[in-house]
Order: C-alpha cells, then sequence, then structure tokens
C-alpha cells in the first residue's frame, strides 16, 4: 500500500499494519543487509534494495525475493517506508539528492540509519520535508550479530509522532529502543557514544601493549583487567582479539577514524578540549594510511604491541 501524501503519512502510518508498507533498503553492507534480513523475518515486506556494489544488493535481492534496482531514485519509487545504512555525510548528501531518494518522495518514510554528522541529519530532515516525505534518524550502537538478531540498541531523533507510529517496526529491530530528541539530537549522542568507545579501545590496546613489552601474562592481565577499573565493554569484545591479531571486521577502524572526527569537530564548535578523543583520532587515521583500515577497530593494537606496527 502506497503512502498517498506527506500532508496524510502520519495519518495512515497510524492507521495500518507496518507490515503492508513496501520496505526499501539502500546501503546493504554488513548492516543493512541484516536489518533487511531481520525484517523479512518479521513478516516486513522488503521489496527493494539498493547499493553501489551492486552485485551485493543483487545477491540480497535474490536471498530475499525482492528486487535489486540502480539507482536511490528507484527505491523510492518501489518503497514506502525507506532505511538508508551509507557510509559518511558524502555518501548521505549523495542518494538525497533531487533526482535520488527524494525523486516524487511526497508521502515517504525515511529511517536514516548510518552514522554522520547531526548537521547533515538537519539537511536531510529539511529536504525530505520540503520533497513531502518525513525523516527520522535512528542512531546504532551494536554490531553486525545484533542487527540480524533484532537486538541493536537504536537511538532515536526526529518528530515524535512519526516515531511513535514507526515503533513497532524499530522494536523488532531492536531490543534497545530510546527516543532522544528532534533532529540531529540522536546522532550527536551517537558521535559521544563513539567517541568514548574508540578512546576506549585504544586505550586497551596501549595497556595490553605495554603489558606485552613487559613480559607479562597477557592472559593474567585481561583477567585483572576485568575486575578492576580498567574493566571496560571493549576488554570483552576486543581484548582476545588484540591479543590474538584476531581483526575480522564488526566494526572498522575505518569507521572509528570518522566518528571520531565528527565528535572531535563537535568538540571544536563547542569550544571544548577533547585531546584523547584528538589522539584516538589519529590512531585511527594512521591505520587508515597503513592501509588497514577495514580491519576491524580492535586493529588498533597493531599499532602498540612491541613489533607489530613493522609487520
Amino acid at each position: 500500500m502506497e503512502l498517498e501524501s506527506s500532508r496524510d503519512a502520519t495519518k495512515l502510518l497510524a492507521a495500518m499494519n507496518l507490515k503492508e508498507l513496501r520496505i526499501g533498503v539502500v546501503g546493504v553492507g554488513r548492516m543493512g543487509a541484516n536489518m533487511a534480513r531481520r525484517l523479512k523475518d518479521c513478516g516486513y515486506q522488503v521489496s527493494v534494495v539498493q547499493d553501489v556494489a551492486t552485485e551485493l544488493a543483487k545477491s540480497l535481492a535474490d536471498e530475499l525475493g525482492c528486487e535489486a534496482v540502480g539507482s536511490p531514485a528507484e527505491v523510492t519509487a518501489g518503497a514506502d517506508l525507506i532505511l538508508t545504512v551509507v557510509t559518511d555525510d558524502q555518501a548521505m548528501r549523495g542518494i538525497f539528492s533531487a533526482d535520488g531518494l527524494l525523486k516524487e518522495a511526497e508521502g515517504r518514510i525515511f529511517l536514516n540509519c548510518a552514522t554522520v554528522s547531526p548537521l547533515v541529519h538537519e539537511e536531510v530532515a529539511a529536504a525530505c520535508g520540503a520533497a513531502g516525505a518525513k525523516a527520522l534518524e535512528a542512531c546504532m550502537a551494536s554490531s553486525i550479530t545484533q542487527a540480524r538478531e533484532g537486538t541493536l540498541y537504536l537511538m532515536i531523533g526526529g518528530e515524535k509522532a512519526v516515531f511513535d507510529q514507526v515503533e513497532p517496526m524499530l522494536n523488532d529491530l531492536s531490543s534497545s529502543l530510546r527516543y532522544v530528541g528532534g533532529t540531529g539530537q540522536a546522532a550527536k549522542v551517537k558521535a559521544l557514544v563513539n567517541m568514548v568507545m574508540n578512546i576506549n579501545t585504544a586505550g586497551l590496546a596501549e595497556g595490553l601493549g605495554l603489558g606485552s613489552a613487559l613480559g607479562l601474562d597477557l592472559k593474567m592481565l585481561k583477567e585483572i583487567f576485568s575486575q578492576t577499573g580498567a574493566n571496560s565493554r571493549v576488554l570483552e569484545t576486543d581484548g582476545d582479539d588484540m591479543i590474538t591479531r584476531d581483526h575480522d571486521c564488526f566494526f572498522s577502524a575505518s569507521h572509528a577514524a570518522k566518528d571520531s572526527g565528527i565528535a572531535n569537530a563537535l568538540a571544536a564548535e563547542a569550544g571544548v578540549a577533547v585531546p584523547l578523543s584528538a589522539s584516538t583520532e589519529k590512531q585511527y587515521r594512521k591505520l587508515v594510511e597503513l592501509g588497514r583500515g577495514e580491519l576491524d577497530k580492535s586493529a588498533v593494537a597493531e599499532l602498540t604491541f612491541p613489533g607489530r606496527s613493522e609487520d
């Protein structure tokens, strides 16, 4: 059932079963593809997918029994509610052009899940409004497994009435859901989440790297960290990977660099010094420069363990 107009979109959403809507997904990498699979499993009508990696989109479309299209405009034409999961500000601006997702977008609802700057979320929401569409930011603080299992932690920003109406679908994607406030607010919170996570990851890499240089038993050191003030979520998720050099990607070093950069730009605008975050961004930028940007963020340990940076 296609939504009739932006003026009626929220009214229609309130009156209808969300599973009657055609769902589109733009950006079907690790996160987007698994969110699409989850929605399909929950009985939603995933009708169309699109990605610059066309073979990736085609493979997912074959799996889900939907259509893979060549452009964002075709997603808008074939869906009522569209999720976007793209890489950065430039990609986000690119898909929300007048001849992209905003072409004949009246009545559509966009759920924007990528970690991009608050400013871009604000620009996109304004452009959607001018085109007669609605937009929410649905910022994710989880990884690939959670996307597939529907246990994401989602922070939502935008118009509260629209959030209320799509909340059942968001609940099917998440185990924890938090409405943060107006447009741009969730993106600010997500930037701070990733800023602190990246600092913790870089700090753990330094602690374990120094422990290795001192000849300490790293299993013992990791256990003591877990029982003291050195404990952190990243100790659980990344500690063993740092020691064994298993950097299969769940959250890439390049994304860590980008996200720390977003937070640091916000800090600069606010006039707040964030030296730890600035140093962390430099570490991740160095990994990218070394051609290791698509390794997991745990690969920051390659810069701190003795002898590894020369490999």
